[in-house]
């Protein structure tokens, strides 16, 4: 039984001020559940149609039915479980390798894959500017597949940011125009930044860059638009990693 004051929290944690104001988030789905509990992330209730899943205890367990989780889940198609969580507390960010750092990322799905692609590609920190949709969205979390488990995501001025890193590091930022990805010494250490889906990178920021990456277009078609963010980020990842393994 979920009762009425456990469904109005639960549905508030679908906005981003209440999210901040609870310190908590949600999670569906038996293996995004089962990542975030083997991190160590704080669980404050979990809400399950089939409770021989999870090893939790009994306090923070509620079985349901089916039609109960239909009505508390974020999802078209609801899955078994439905669990709430506590908000990490940031951890300090490791510049000693590669960064990858958003500038206003809008899309949740955008992020969730990126935050897949920094744990595919071992990429322990990811930036973000306070504008970027939170990471604790519920469709992120969902996207994200438990990834958001092991790349520690920061919210910063991005611009504050980049200004103390740029003596010591180099930062480098994707547009349509610039040195080619694939002619590029690249090393080991460094902050890339992705733009907004839209806008790309802002101007405030990009004057800050010291390197103008671009990925080039092999096809014919030069109408073709800009790549989608999340596949830059996969193309940019790749070539940088790749180069490291010379």
């Amino acid at each position: 039984m979920v009762s009425k004051n456990q469904k109005k929290l639960i549905k508030s944690l679908y906005q981003k001020k209440y999210r901040k104001q609870h310190g908590l988030f949600v999670a569906e789905g038996k293996k995004v559940i089962n990542e975030l509990l083997s991190a160590g992330l704080l669980l404050h209730q979990l809400y399950t149609i089939n409770e021989d899943v999870f090893k939790v205890t009994e306090d923070v367990m509620h079985t349901i039915t089916l039609d109960e989780l239909k009505k508390i889940s974020f999802l078209t198609t609801p899955q078994t479980a439905l669990a709430v969580f506590r908000i990490p507390e940031p951890k300090e960010i490791d510049t000693s390798g590669l960064v990858i750092a958003l500038d206003d990322v809008r899309d949740p799905g955008n992020l969730g894959t990126i935050i897949r692609l920094c744990d595919w590609f071992g990429v322990p920190d990811l930036v973000c500017s306070t504008q970027t949709v939170d990471c604790y969205n519920p469709k992120v979390i969902q996207a994200t597949m438990g990834s958001i488990t092991r790349v520690n995501i920061t919210y910063l001025d991005l611009a504050e940011f980049l200004s103390l890193q740029k003596l010591n590091t180099q930062l480098f930022g994707t547009f349509m125009q610039g040195d080619s990805l694939y002619s590029k010494i690249v090393p080991e250490q460094a902050v890339i930044v992705m733009g907004n889906e839209a806008n790309g990178i802002r101007k405030e920021i990009e004057a800050l860059l010291t390197d103008m990456i671009t990925i080039p277009q092999f096809g014919t078609h030069k109408e073709t638009e800009s790549l989608n963010v999340a596949t830059a980020t996969a193309v940019v990842l790749s070539e940088f990693r790749r180069v490291s393994l010379r």
